[in-house]
């Protein structure tokens, strides 16, 4: 009995589909373009991105140069965005932007162009480029808009987007030191200091600056030790200047002693 009741389920279940599927085809062929701009817009509201998506694509056209090819356009975007499809979505808000630059909706879209740029922003370990795309975008709008009631949410946007990209240029240059590349390394700790001399990684940053000095020292040929030596004394005192209370304080102590040591025993 259980399993006639199941089976009689999936067949009305079935006849649904088929009926709404059919519904939805006789529309797409229809001329009234009326009777679609409302299904679409029924769609929509339903959630059904797919399909509306499609009719209002075929408004657009339709419509065009009228005040409902504006509100078509409009919906047609957010189905790209509501589906995920940021790159696209992106794209047509930029469009709308353009198109439609009186619109009342030209602020939101202007902003939701960059926004998509942030949504479509990879791991740290990744390509950054839709990070750096985004970050313009997102101060591109700020200046547009200084007065926008988004241009917080704008800001604390990039300053999302600027860890990822510190956090990147950290783990890169961080990747020579734990390889030995002890030169490529402070080059590249140092790069990553200047580039983002605020960042939330000056610290270790630092550090191993110093440790990659030593340990840079400590392999190098004769003629080029001392030299070496001196520099991580130099780089010691840069850290302990700016942090005294340093978590790795001990062992940046322990590194100066044994350059101070080994300079003495040079001369």
């Amino acid at each position: 009995m259980l399993k006639i009741s199941r089976n009689i389920g999936l067949l009305i279940f079935s006849i649904l589909i088929f009926s709404s599927c059919s519904e939805y085809q006789k529309l797409l062929k229809s001329t009234d373009y009326e009777l679609k701009l409302e299904k679409a817009n029924e769609y929509y509201q339903d959630e059904d991105y797919y399909r509306a998506q499609a009719l209002y694509e075929e408004l657009l056209s339709i419509y065009k140069g009228t005040d409902k090819a504006e509100k078509a356009y409009y919906y047609y975007t957010f189905c790209y965005y509501n589906q995920k499809d940021y790159i696209l979505a992106g794209y047509h808000f930029k469009n709308f932007m353009s198109t439609y630059p009186n619109s009342e909706h030209a602020e939101e879209c202007d902003f939701l162009s960059a926004y998509c740029f942030y949504l479509e922003s990879p791991y740290p370990d990744l390509d950054q480029t839709n990070t750096s795309k985004a970050i313009d975008a997102l101060q591109i709008f700020i200046n547009k808009y200084p007065k926008s009631d988004r241009v917080s949410e704008a800001n604390k946007l990039i300053d999302e987007l600027l860890f990822k990209l510190e956090t990147k240029s950290f783990n890169n240059a961080k990747l020579y030191y734990n390889l030995g590349e002890f030169k490529s390394s402070v080059i590249a700790l140092k790069n990553t200091l200047k580039d983002y001399p605020d960042t939330q990684y000056r610290e270790e940053l630092l550090f191993l600056i110093l440790k990659s000095n030593f340990l840079l020292a400590e392999n190098s040929v004769e003629t080029k030790k001392n030299e070496r030596y001196q520099a991580t004394v130099n780089e010691y005192y840069t850290l302990i200047d700016e942090y005294p209370n340093s978590k790795n304080i001990k062992e940046a102590e322990k590194i100066y002693n044994n350059s101070i040591k080994k300079i003495k025993q040079a001369k």
